[in-house]
């Protein structure tokens, strides 16, 4: 395993960091997480020499005003010793923060979860403009050095889901060890995006990547047109490992976070990361990544990542589901096969949207989700 630091004066931490939000579960039920397979592969994971383990308290949820299962399995699966050997991270609801008691009995219902007197990395959660001034009213900040001084948290940071001029302005106004943003050969304008990154790095934060294969889709089923252009390099790589290697080839990177479903998922990423040194690809490969991006670009309808954070919706719309099969007929050039998945899979389909609007706001990639509804509905003839 290779090692970066989070920040010129961070801790070392793992290139590659086990995310806690795609865990496997038990009947595609998300908040029944199979713990004995997932604790095997956490522990899979930390004997390779991961140390950076992420969780949040909505993960493996059913919405985002109760703690999911995520931050509770974490807990239990770092018992034996494992708690010792790693950096542990988990996020502040900023949704669910009206005053300093709020956050206080958050991080204090955290701290039981999780069965530790302490949290390593501590973040404030999928920051935007609005939820963060709200925070500093409130008493964000203070309450930040607090924690830090008593020993409750060793490292503050955020993550991030605005654009770019706000992630400057919160990157200001805090002393932060590090921030973590959405970042992948796809998303280089996107939010943060390379600027914030490089920004980020020249005022000595640290950098976490999310969502480096972008929900999945650049690892999963990938077009025909895509693999073509991988296969003409000279390396011979998997698309999912040309992906995390992008990540790390640049420097200002410290980690990259993977939500792992399978055992196979975690050996693969393991052994991409023993080759994940900053500026290792070629002047070629890097251009190669550049075709890639402009044939996705092309080929992409909606810009989903499956986060899930648009859910629960109030009509049980399945949000994800539903764009998942129309970006399929879309990147596949296959209709007829997305159609038959769509209705036969999606439980709750897209003509049960009533234009309530709630997911709108929610969601960090700003799609207009009834609109996308609407026309998933006419492209599978509902």
């Amino acid at each position: 395993m290779l090692y970066r630091t989070l920040g010129p004066d961070g801790p070392a931490v793992s290139i590659l960091g086990f995310g806690c939000m795609r865990l496997p579960v038990i009947d595609g039920v998300q908040n029944r997480i199979d713990y004995p397979a997932a604790t095997a592969m956490l522990r899979d994971a930390i004997d390779a020499g991961v140390n950076y383990v992420d969780t949040a308290f909505p993960y493996h949820g059913t919405g985002f005003d109760q703690p999911g299962e995520s931050e509770g399995f974490v807990g239990a699966a770092l018992a034996d010793g494992y708690r010792e050997r790693v950096l542990l991270a988990t996020k502040m609801p900023s949704w669910l923060i009206e005053t300093r008691a709020d956050m206080e009995r958050h991080l204090a219902e955290q701290l039981e979860r999780l069965q530790t007197d302490h949290i390593d990395c501590y973040l404030i959660h999928a920051l935007k403009a609005t939820w963060w001034d709200k925070l500093v009213a409130a008493g964000v900040r203070g309450f930040l050095g607090d924690a830090i001084a008593d020993g409750r948290i060793r490292y503050a940071g955020f993550s991030f889901h605005d654009e770019l001029p706000v992630f400057k302005r919160i990157v200001d106004a805090y002393p932060w060890t590090f921030a973590q943003i959405q970042y992948n050969l796809l998303d280089v304008d996107y939010q943060a995006g390379r600027q914030g990154l490089e920004y980020a790095a020249e005022r000595g934060l640290g950098v976490i990547v999310m969502e480096p294969l972008k929900g999945g889709r650049l690892a999963g089923h990938v077009p025909a047109d895509v693999v073509a252009a991988w296969d003409t390099a000279d390396a011979k790589r998997t698309p999912a490992q040309w992906a995390l290697r992008w990540v790390w080839d640049q420097p200002a990177v410290s980690l990259l976070l993977s939500g792992m479903t399978t055992p196979e998922q975690v050996a693969d990423n393991i052994a991409t990361a023993a080759t994940g040194e900053p500026d290792s690809l070629t002047c070629a490969e890097r251009e190669l990544v550049g075709t890639v991006r402009d044939i996705y670009r092309s080929r992409t309808r909606v810009d989903c990542t499956a986060c899930k954070y648009c859910l629960p919706c109030p009509e049980g719309v399945d949000i994800p589901g539903v764009f998942a099969r129309l970006n399929n007929a879309s990147l596949y050039d296959d209709y007829e096969g997305a159609k038959a998945a769509y209705l036969e899979k999606v439980a709750e389909k897209a003509s049960a949207c009533v234009l309530c609007g709630e997911c709108v706001p929610k969601c960090p990639q700003h799609i207009d989700i009834p609109t996308t509804l609407r026309e998933a509905r006419i492209l599978f003839g509902e």
